[in-house]
This record gives C-alpha cells, structure tokens and sequence, in this order.
C-alpha cells in the first residue's frame, strides 16, 4: 500500500479543498439516516394510528432528506473533481520534471514508448484512484460506520447478526489485495510494450513501407496486443469469480437479519414483539445502506489495485537517480574565454568495454579543434562528455581552468553551442525553434541569426516566413533547410564555445558550402569542437586529433600531419578526399 498512500500524500497540498469536501460527505452521510429512521416511525406508528396528516409530514421530511443529500453529494463530487485535477497536474508536473533531470544513461535503457505510457496512461489510471478513492472510498466508510451505529442503537443483537458475513467480505478482500498486483502490473507492462512497439512502427514507417515488411510489422503488433488482451482477460477472470462471491456474502447478511429479525418477533426475543414490523424494516434499509457502501468499497478495491501497479511505473521514474549538478556547483567565471583542457579522461558508456582511454586534448581560447576517426572511434564520446550529458571515468576536463564536474550544469551549457548531425526542430514555427535560444530575441536579431546561418533567403520564401510551421521535427523542410535553423539557433544563443558534431553530413554539395560558410561565420572568435568526415571541413582547423578505438593517436595541423604519412594521411588520400569530391 506503500503506493497507494504516496498518491495521496498529494491531498496534504490542498488541506481546505479537503476539509470542505470531508463536511459534505459527513452532511451527507446524515441525512441518509433520516430515511431508515422515517420508515421505521410510519410503519410502527402512523400507519397504525390512521394519521394521514403526520404521513404526508414524514413523506415530506425524508423526501426533503434525499434532497439535501443529492445537494451536498453534488457540492462534493465538484469539489472532489477540482482537488483530483489539481493533484493529477502536480503528479504530472513532477513527472516531467523529474524526466529533465534523468541522466543520458537512463533514456539509453528506456523505450521512449514506455516512457509516453508512463506520463499518459499510468498517471491516468493513477487518477481514478484519486476520484474514486476520495468520492467513494470516503463516503463509503463514513456510511458504514454511521449505519453500524445507527443499527447498533436499534438492535446490538441484530447488528451482531448482520455483522457475520463481514468476516468472509474481509477474507475475501484479503486474499483478492495480495494476489492482484501482480495481474495488474502485467497490464501495464503488456500495454507499455504495445506502445513501445507502435511508436517504433510509426517513426520507421518509411522503413517498413521500403522494405514491404507491413505484413509482417502488422503480426509483430497483433502478438504484442493479444499479450494485453491475455493479461487484461486475466484480471477480468479472477474479477468475474470475486465480484459475485463477495455479493453472495451480502445476500447471506439479508437473509440471516431477515430469519433472526422473524423469529424474534414471532418468539419476543430481544426486545422485538409480532408489532415490531416498523424496526425490522428501518433495520433492512439500513441495512442495504449498510451493505452498499461495503459493496463499492471492494469495487474500489480493483481499480486502487489498477492504480497501484500504475502508481510503481510512474514512482519508478520519480525516484530515479538525477544526473549530478542540477542544482549545485559553481558558476563559469565571466566573460568566458573557451579554454578547454581533456587531461588523461576515461570512460565507458558500460564497465566491459572502455569507451575512451587516455584521451588528452586542448583548445585554446578561439581555437578550431577538428576531431577525426572512423565511426565508433570516440569523437561524439568527446561532444558528449563537454556537455555532461554523461560524466567520465577518470582524468579532468576543464574550462577556463574549472573542472567542469565541480560546474552547475545550467552554467556550462549556457556557454555552449551545439549543433548536431541530425538537427532536431519542434513541431511549432519558426520563430518558435529560434526563440528556444534566446527567448527574448527581436525580430531584427532573429533575420541577423538567419542571414549569418544562410537560411534569410529560404525562410523568406516560406508562405508565412517566420510563423510557417516547419511540421514534427521539421518535416516540412529539407535537411540542409533544418541544419541552417541549427545554425542560426546558435547564433541567437551566442555561445563562447563551439561543438559541432558532424554538421554538414548528409547534404549535397551546394547545400554543404552553405553550411560550412554559416559555420565559420558562427565559429569565428569562438572555441570550437568540429567532428568532421570531410577535408574542407577539417583542414582551417588550428588543430586536428585523429581518434581510433578511443585513443588520440595523432594531432597537429593538416599540413603537419599530412607530412607525417600516418593514419590521417591515409585517411585524407582515401574517404576524406573521396566525400570532397562528390
């Protein structure tokens, strides 16, 4: 239940919200007991006594009990809906948030599809335990005991009669508590998988229509989805034989107070006599007011069992391990001059195979750094590691001579630019991923961003410039067009130092000139990282490492290491120059 009651560990944040609604549904609750107590007066006394007069006055009370009831259950429910939003917000908040302060490490062992499915549907049906847990579960055990003392007052005798099947309600509940989690937490892993896989699907969908693979990507998601229907018929199985039991032990409540409340007043036994007609009946709607609430409590009890194993996806994340130097460490000294210094720095992305090992490298204050290497060689390791998105192993990495793990995270990535190979846009305007840099940037400063990016001229022709919507990672604009808004989103930002990772990848040639005019305007007086596969990227650099299996096994400039005639001669007499010519 450790679950369960963090989840409403969030109700203490709304103590007014939940005063109110506990006076309603003890108000409301109250006035239930007016009906059981009329019945028994009419039966026992008015009927008896032939006065139409004081029948029409009890009909008039109970009938204006029952409104007083529905009035203050509809104040409630309202209440009861505003404070279950507000904590469904905050559940939510919190877990975004949390989702921004993981480290890289836990996204490269989560599927983003779970991760989707932890925000939107576990924290949904976490919700339901919140609606009903406070809408029913707290109207119905303040019936229970208010109907137990209402029936008590009324007969000990019978109330302790009514009172046997709740033994076998108990067990029941018990035994229906332990053995749930489980089948619920199969659910949620099952859906999750499913979603897993469908959000795959849908961004390779290009893939799958290429490689014609719809047949068999269509049973991949049909196996997948009768792994949730299995799980979900499971539940729905052992709900089919719970459910009637425990309504079973109710009815046999019924019928025992119906048998003992007969014969005792058939006998005289316990205070009952033949005319006690009135108290037997008041006791039997009590006693379904009595029952009812149980009844719900148990249905109550399948859907917090849902929300549990919900509730354990969504804590999982909440709990996790933030990445180091979120909201501690120093701040860059200003102005920041780019002063870099990778110092004999080890790592791994996993403890069997190193990563990096030995590295050493510097750039100084508005140096061109250019590292290159085959693919797996360890440059991208390096972008990484400058900005923490992973921390490394062993050796220092240091900025303007400060460690940087000794830095704020927010202060040294407020000092760097970066602009990948695969340039990410949101799905929102132009202006929009621009803003993302500087948010309170002019429109004078947004075109100047532009045109040093070379990207006025395109933008400019867009049917609404500025405000066009570039689609969901910018699908409405070619690759060059996406890595130019890169660009200029940099330059907004005005960064003192530089990593470009690969930049100018997967462009044509004109396309490419452009790129790599936008970057030397961008680099000029700025520390710059440059991972680059071709010449005319790499060969202005002030100083190039060449990286293989993750060592520096050459540096210099081109001219120096061309002369060498080692690893990055052959590299420039093969595919360096090879990619220049195309």
């Amino acid at each position: 239940m450790k679950t369960t009651f963090r989840v409403f560990a969030y109700l203490r944040r709304y103590p007014l919200l939940g005063s109110v609604q506990l006076i309603c549904a003890i108000l409301m609750v109250l006035l239930m007991l007016v009906f059981p107590e009329v019945a028994t007066h009419i039966v026992d006394e008015v009927v008896p006594n032939g006065n139409t007069g004081e029948l029409i006055t009890a009909a008039a009370i109970a009938l204006a009990a029952f409104a007083g009831t529905n009035l203050f259950n509809s104040l409630r429910i309202v209440i009861n809906n505003t404070f279950e939003q507000r904590v469904i917000y905050d559940i939510r908040s919190d877990l975004y948030h949390k989702l921004q302060r993981l480290p890289m490490r836990w996204f490269d062992n989560k599927r983003t599809g779970d991760v989707m499915t932890r925000v939107t549907e576990d924290v949904t049906a976490m919700e339901r335990v919140l609606i009903d847990g406070i809408e029913q579960g707290l109207v119905a055990i303040l019936q229970i005991i208010a109907f137990g003392i209402w029936m008590a007052s009324k007969s000990p005798a019978l109330a302790g009669i009514a009172l046997i099947p709740i033994p076998l309600l108990a067990l029941g509940a018990f035994i229906y508590t332990i053995t749930a989690p489980e089948r619920y937490r199969q659910v949620r892993r099952t859906t999750s998988d499913m979603n897993s896989l469908l959000h795959d699907n849908l961004d390779g969908m290009q893939q799958i229509k290429t490689f014609t693979r719809e047949d068999t990507e269509l049973k991949r998601f049909n196996k997948a989805s009768d792994l949730v229907r299995r799980a979900a018929l499971r539940v729905m199985k052992v709900w089919a034989v719970y459910s009637p039991s425990m309504e079973l032990s109710r009815n046999l409540g019924y019928v025992l107070v119906l048998g003992f409340g007969g014969y005792w007043m058939i006998t005289g036994q316990h205070g009952f006599q033949p005319d006690s007609g009135g108290t037997l009946t008041g006791f039997l709607v009590s006693l379904s007011l009595f029952y009812e609430p149980i009844t719900r409590l148990h249905q109550l009890n399948q859907i917090v069992q849902q929300g549990r194993a919900a509730g354990e996806r969504v804590f999982e994340i909440i709990d996790a391990e933030e990445e180091p130097g979120i909201d501690e460490g120093l701040e860059l000294k200003q102005p920041v001059t780019g002063h870099v210094v990778l110092k004999s720095v080890g790592f791994s992305y996993n403890e069997n195979m190193p990563t990096l090992s030995d590295v050493s490298i510097e750039a100084k204050p508005g140096e061109t750094i250019a590292l290159v290497g085959h693919t797996g060689a360890g440059k991208s390791t390096i972008i990484n590691l400058l900005n923490r998105f992973y921390e490394y192993n062993s050796g220092t990495i240091s900025i303007d001579g400060v460690d940087i793990h000794t830095l704020k995270k927010s202060s040294l990535r407020s000092a760097i630019g970066y602009v990948t190979q695969e340039s990410f846009l949101f799905n929102g305007t132009v202006r929009h991923n621009l803003e993302l840099a500087n948010p309170g940037a002019s429109d004078d400063e947004i075109w100047h961003a532009l045109e040093v990016a070379n990207a006025r001229d395109f933008v400019e022709r867009l049917p609404e410039k500025l405000e066009t919507n570039v689609g969901e990672r910018g699908v409405k604009l070619s690759v060059g067009e996406k890595q130019r808004i890169s660009i200029a989103r940099v330059v907004l930002k005005a960064p003192p130092l530089l990593l470009l990772d690969e930049a100018t990848a997967s462009v044509d040639t004109e396309t490419e000139k452009l790129i790599q005019e936008a970057l030397e305007n961008l680099m000029t007086d700025r520390t710059s990282f440059v991972i680059a596969h071709r010449l005319s990227t790499v060969r202005n650099a002030d100083r190039i490492y060449v990286m293989d299996r993750g060592q520096v096994i050459e540096q210099g400039t081109h001219e120096e290491l061309v002369k060498k005639n080692g690893h990055y001669a052959t590299l420039s007499r093969t595919s360096l120059i090879a990619e220049a010519k195309e």
